[in-house]
């Protein structure tokens, strides 16, 4: 097993859909193994360069952003209160998922506003924040660089990540940053792709507890589930 500098509170599917999609971003976090790309004549591009960012990451939907561990905590104190936490919330039920454009790339999202996913998000991330070691200056320096909002830039101060809490968007991302025109391509085409694997309903029942290597990609940990 790899040592592991940061690590991350994920919704990883399993299954078809999960399987479909790990081969597609070509890295499967919970076996921890490379896959083959799928063979898609129709696209304009290499699957390899379209999903080169997103990959070391697996297939995932955040819910509490990666972080380096605090000093004074272990791993295991993170899995205990991870484990505790979980056992005392309720699966999540989304109605459906579809391929969509956000901005420059492409994603797998709900097709309507989830609020219990939301809060979900929002439980973890100050729950488990006592682990979470301050952002580096160099950090925050890069995340400034993302034009963020006001509230944007207070919530990085506050929890290390400027897309939780209220700016939260539940998304699993499927390809690297794109012209606007190529990401609306291809979220048609990985629409048909992923179809018939899509689960509707889509039920996160369990979070999964990830760590990243020295290479930078992640592995899966652990799973939790969700059972109040």
């Amino acid at each position: 097993m790899p040592d592991f500098h940061r690590y991350g509170v994920f919704a990883v599917p399993a299954g078809e859909f999960y399987d479909r999609a790990s081969a597609w971003l070509g890295w499967d976090s919970v076996s921890g193994c490379t896959r083959s790309p799928p063979d898609m004549p129709q696209l304009s591009g290499c699957v390899d360069a379209l999903t080169a960012r997103p990959r070391k990451y697996g297939f995932h939907g955040t819910i509490k952003p990666p972080f380096a561990l605090a000093r004074g905590t272990t791993v295991q104190d993170l899995k205990t209160d991870l484990s505790v936490f979980c056992a005392s919330r309720p699966a999540v039920l989304i109605p459906a998922l579809s391929v969509k454009r956000l901005g420059g790339f492409v994603a797998v999202v709900p097709t309507e506003t989830v609020p219990e996913l939301t809060d979900l998000a929002a439980e973890t991330v100050a729950t488990l924040d006592r682990f979470r070691a301050p952002p580096t200056a160099a950090e925050v320096a890069r995340r400034s660089k993302a034009r963020l909002s006001a509230p944007q830039t207070e919530l990085l101060k506050t929890w290390g990540y400027p897309y939780v809490m209220d700016q939260f968007r539940f998304h699993m991302t499927l390809t690297g940053n794109l012209r606007r025109s190529e990401a609306e391509n291809l979220s048609a085409l990985l629409n048909d792709y992923f179809a018939p694997t899509l689960p509707r309903p889509y039920i996160i029942d369990n979070l999964a507890l990830m760590g990243e290597a020295s290479n930078g990609r992640f592995h899966l940990l652990d799973r939790f589930p969700l059972a109040g």
